[in-house]
């Protein structure tokens, strides 16, 4: 028994000398680094740890402390941002002396220094004093705020201050565990120091309770380190564009802006975003500033407020230059969709707003909306303006519901019919097109492959693959598709376009109106009783008469409006349009895919720009129809961010993006085709704009 106590005072009283031996020497060991050179240090320190005896150890805590107190003179003036609060334990009660001594050598890195401020003179007074019970009171005065608790038993930790302009003006330091070398860590927090920035981060403390107003003098575009992909220096792009042809440069840009009603109706989806930073009035100048930044000659926004629209948005776009115009949703939606484009550079031609809600139809039974013009580029005056072809420009916001994609299809097809009517030409071509828009559809999905191939079989494909955004083939129920997948009343043909804009397919067959067939009602056919007509007294044995106000069979004319027979094909769409993304969705410097927002942490692309360009003649790689630009040029895109990017600014909304989205953004340039040679003039105005 007498043994077991021994064990169990002994041990614990042998573990607690031998601990503080070793803090004792480390800590020497520390001190003498700074002064001498480290081979010397070495051998010292090897040479007297093994042989030192309690009067010796006496003997250097002394000098120890009389270096140690010498190394900083109370007078020294050191930037105040903050206070050290200190935490002792009980194992350290005996050697407080050594404790603090320790942070005043410490002290000397930038971390601490940072941070100490006006506490230097007190953890002087704390080290030097002879009294333990003295030292834990003067550390009791300290605020109980600035106090922190440490993990484990670590006898000390620097705080942070949470002030209104210096949230992230000094890090705290953590000890980690208990038995660490402390002169790891000396060399670690030295090490850490000299990547400190010596200006306060922008970025807040994630943990942080007080709320950072954004910095203004730090803009959005560098703190996401968006880079401008300039791709009209590449080969393929300087083979197709000569030196002497003139191109119309513009920019063009694609921004789900997040609206308001939408955040405060789904705020679980915002859970790890800070209050602050959801409201509207943080909100609107971050986005304006990175509109404004970034500016877009042509401007094409979703999930637009209506009253932020006519209050807001309106007037500060017109006073940038912007001729606006907006289509709101359907029904009890408050948001919508808008299109600007700068009246210095542009000329609207027409204007066409799409809905795709259409009574009676449950293919067509939902609220999006969307919005097609065409527009004409501005030349210098004395210049024709026919050298340049029109743009068409088309932005829309299609349906989320990930279990619908037969309405996404259907709303596609309708919104490529109106492009297709408002994009042709009189030969039959189609003018340069580019489709903006929140599709609520990933890469590669049935859906983006019919925009960009042209083509998709859709009959007996489950609703929910045809967006690709969630995967639900383990349900034991899932809608298919079926052909047609609306009816013939809609007035668009499977090959998405109008039914009044089609050519009969065989000629000869047409359906007549009324008025037309009844001129055939007395000709000399329909009057010739046929041979096989049984014959019936009063009825069939009589001869009709023609009415005297009768026309001739001379005078039979063709009927002015026919309507043409289109059959309708079995679970296939098409269209020609020709469109192919602006981004390859992928990012090959950092083997990740691109990423437009992030839905519940998890990152994916809905968002995109097609163009219209040239399909390359036996060009089809693995399914995948390619093309090469023809009159509309790709000059340059804005870079996209990966996921991992997004995880460390806190995803989408943040204190810099205040949308869920990313915006997008690209350079395109327009031939001009009847000026070739001696306007060096011209390109200089096309290249960087009106003055």
């Amino acid at each position: 028994m007498i043994g077991t106590v021994l064990c169990y005072v002994l041990l614990p009283a042998a573990r607690l000398l031998r601990v503080l031996r070793d803090a004792f020497f480390t800590c020497r060991k520390n001190v003498l680094l700074a002064k001498s050179t480290s081979t010397q240090i070495e051998g010292v320190f090897a040479a007297t740890r093994g042989r030192l005896v309690p009067e010796e150890q006496e003997a250097l805590l002394q000098q120890w402390l009389e270096e140690g107190a010498g190394n900083l003179p109370a007078s020294e003036s050191v930037p105040t941002v903050g206070k050290v609060s200190v935490t002792l334990t009980s194992d350290w009660l005996e050697g407080s002396e050594l404790l603090m001594t320790s942070l005043s050598d410490l002290s000397s890195a930038p971390e601490v220094t940072r941070c100490a401020g006006q506490q230097l003179t007190e953890l002087h007074a704390l080290a030097s004093s002879e009294p333990q019970d003295h030292a834990v009171t003067e550390l009791a005065k300290l605020p109980v705020e600035e106090t922190v608790a440490v993990a484990g038993s670590a006898p000390w930790a620097a705080v942070v201050p949470q002030t209104d302009h210096q949230i992230a003006g000094c890090a705290a330091i953590d000890l980690g565990v208990q038995n660490e070398d402390p002169a790891v860590l000396a060399w670690s927090l030295a090490r850490d120091a000299e990547a400190v920035p010596t200006e306060p981060p922008a970025w807040p403390i994630q943990d942080a309770v007080q709320f950072c107003p954004l910095p203004t003098e730090v803009p959005y575009h560098e703190v996401f380190w968006r880079d401008w992909e300039d791709l009209s220096v590449q080969p393929c792009m300087l083979e197709q564009v000569s030196k002497n042809t003139p191109l119309f440069e513009f920019r063009v840009m694609s921004y789900n802006i997040l609206a308001q009603d939408l955040v405060e109706q789904g705020l679980d989806l915002y859970l790890h975003c800070h209050p602050d930073i959801l409201n509207w009035n943080y909100r609107l100048p971050n986005l304006l500033q990175e509109i404004q930044h970034w500016d877009p000659d042509v401007l094409c926004l979703q999930e637009v407020q209506e009253n932020h629209y006519w209050e807001q948005l309106e007037p500060t776009f017109k006073e940038m230059g912007f001729a606006c115009f907006y289509k709101r949703r359907t029904g009890t939606k408050t948001d919508g969709c808008a299109v600007c484009y700068k009246h210095s550079r542009f000329q609207l031609i027409t204007l066409s707003p799409v809905e795709y809600f259409r009574p009676g139809l449950d293919i067509l039974n939902r609220d999006n909306v969307g919005l097609v013009l065409l527009l004409q580029p501005l030349l210098p005056e004395g210049l024709d303006q026919k050298a340049v072809s029109p743009l068409c420009v088309a932005n829309t916001h299609v349906l989320f519901n990930p279990r619908r994609g037969d309405i996404k299809l259907a709303q596609m097809a309708l919104l490529l019919a109106e492009i297709d009517k408002i994009a042709k030409t009189t030969e039959g071509s189609h003018y340069p097109i580019i489709l903006c828009g929140d599709l609520n559809s990933v890469p590669d999905s049935p859906l983006y492959k019919f925009i960009r191939n042209g083509e998709l079989s859709y009959h007996g494909m489950p609703a929910w693959k045809v967006s690709g955004q969630e995967d639900f083939s383990q349900q034991l129920y899932s809608r298919k598709l079926l052909a047609p997948l609306w009816p013939s009343s809609l007035g668009v043909t499977d090959n998405c376009r109008y039914v009044t804009l089609c050519q009969p397919k065989k000629p000869g067959r047409h359906k007549y109106s009324r008025d037309f067939l009844l001129q055939f009602r007395f000709c000399d056919v329909a009057c010739e009783r046929p041979p096989q007509l049984v014959l019936l007294e009063g009825v069939t044995d009589a001869k009709p008469d023609r009415p005297a106000h009768w026309p001739k069979p001379a005078a039979v004319v063709k009927d002015p409006d026919p309507q043409p027979f289109v059959p309708r094909s079995s679970g296939v769409l098409q269209h020609g349009l020709n469109l192919t993304s602006v981004y390859s969705h992928f990012l090959p410097q950092r083997g990740r895919p691109e990423v437009t927002t992030m839905p519940m942490g998890l990152g994916a692309t809905v968002d995109y720009i097609f163009y219209s360009a040239e399909p390359v003649q036996n060009g089809n790689k693995g399914g995948r129809r390619l093309y090469q630009d023809g009159a509309l040029k790709l000059l340059g895109r804005l870079s996209l961010l990966s996921e991992d990017v997004l995880l460390l600014a806190n995803g989408l909304p943040n204190h810099f993006c205040s949308s869920d989205h990313l915006c997008l953004m690209a350079s395109f340039g327009l031939e001009i085709s009847s000026l070739r040679e001696g306007w060096a003039f011209l390109v200089d105005y096309v290249s960087f704009g009106a003055p």
